[in-house]
């Protein structure tokens, strides 16, 4: 369930046929998809996930891109498999990962793609859950949320946060 924030950035490289590569400097794997005013940098961290800003602080300073153009997407215990979320601006809400992040940064000001996982009910099982694959049942929402994330990527890589958070965000019936 970790890597739902990869899974995102895979199926998102894979859908404009970029191919990943590994960059040493930048602690990771590295694609650029377009070119231009819309090109767009995906980062996968080679780090563990609790130290993924030495990767992602990196990239920032390598490719010169300022923490509020970035998106990271990542999973989310507070929200139910098959719901994926946009936001900007907070707290890292518990994900040691978005902890290192914004240790790395000073403060929150990025955006993110949270990608729910769904909770196991009890702190103490958090961990195992968190590292554990997920049912196929919850699998295949989580892969249903990544695609309807993947369909608001062009309003955001234009421009236009707010129309992507709202399409994402509105339920589907």
């Amino acid at each position: 369930r970790h890597n739902a924030g990869f899974w995102f950035v895979d199926a998102l490289a894979a859908s404009r046929q970029g191919q990943w590569r590994s960059e040493s400097k930048l602690f990771g794997e590295a694609l650029k998809l377009g070119d231009g005013a819309q090109a767009l940098w995906l980062l996968k961290p080679s780090t563990f996930m609790n130290r993924s800003a030495q990767s992602v602080s990196a990239a920032l300073r390598f490719f010169k891109i300022e923490p509020e153009q970035m998106l990271v997407a990542h999973d989310d215990l507070d929200l139910s498999p098959g719901t994926a979320r946009l936001k900007f601006d907070g707290g890292h809400g518990g994900q040691n990962g978005l902890r290192d992040i914004q240790a790395q940064l000073g403060h929150g000001r990025y955006h993110r793609l949270r990608v729910g996982i769904g909770h196991p009910g009890h702190k103490d099982a958090v961990t195992a859950w968190v590292l554990g694959r997920p049912s196929k049942d919850d699998e295949i929402s989580i892969l249903r949320s990544i695609d309807d994330a993947l369909a608001v990527v062009p309003l955001a890589i234009a421009g236009d946060f707010n129309a992507a958070m709202k399409q994402l965000h509105t339920r589907r019936d």
